[in-house]
């Protein structure tokens, strides 16, 4: 008996910050050679590789534009910069994802100790770490890597 199977494929909902509404979208699975073609050496050691850029080199963590901090690997909206403070960590640093179900947490307990790890929920990206010392509303730091990211400025979502 031949019996033909087919792969379906996961889709999830997120936020789209552009129409203001969830959307369905593919989860994304590649292989590490499909991501270092589409990557920069930087970007495939931070959020396929779980790197972390030196505090101060990203070109992010003072960046002061208005508008949408995206996924660098997959496009998903993480961040909107209203919700950016200066931590003075030398990461951008924010108190809030864009939406809750556009990232997804994980225990990491490398360097000896525990913290919470944030990724793309759509591609698995690791983004940074969310800590719990950041002002109000939420008293969370979630402490990006700027190679993680891609800014879209507000005007531009025409």
């Amino acid at each position: 008996m031949n019996t033909k199977v087919t792969e379906q494929k996961k889709t999830i909902p997120v936020y789209d910050a552009r129409s203001g509404m969830n959307r369905d979208v593919e989860v994304i699975n590649r292989t590490d050679e499909g991501w270092q073609e589409m990557l920069t050496p930087e970007q495939f050691r931070i959020t396929r590789k779980k790197g972390t850029e030196p505090p101060f080199t990203g070109k992010y963590h003072d960046y002061k534009g208005d508008g949408i901090y995206e996924c660098v690997c997959c496009g998903t909206d993480l961040f909107d910069s209203k919700t950016k403070f200066d931590s003075k960590t030398g990461w951008p640093s924010f108190w809030a994802p864009i939406a809750p179900q556009n990232v997804t947490y994980r225990v990491d307990t490398s360097l000896f100790m525990a913290r919470t790890e944030v990724l793309c929920i759509r591609c698995g990206a690791h983004l940074g770490h969310v800590f719990y010392d950041g002002p109000p509303p939420t008293h969370r730091r979630y402490c990006m890597n700027s190679a993680s990211l891609l800014f879209v400025p507000r005007a531009g979502f025409d």
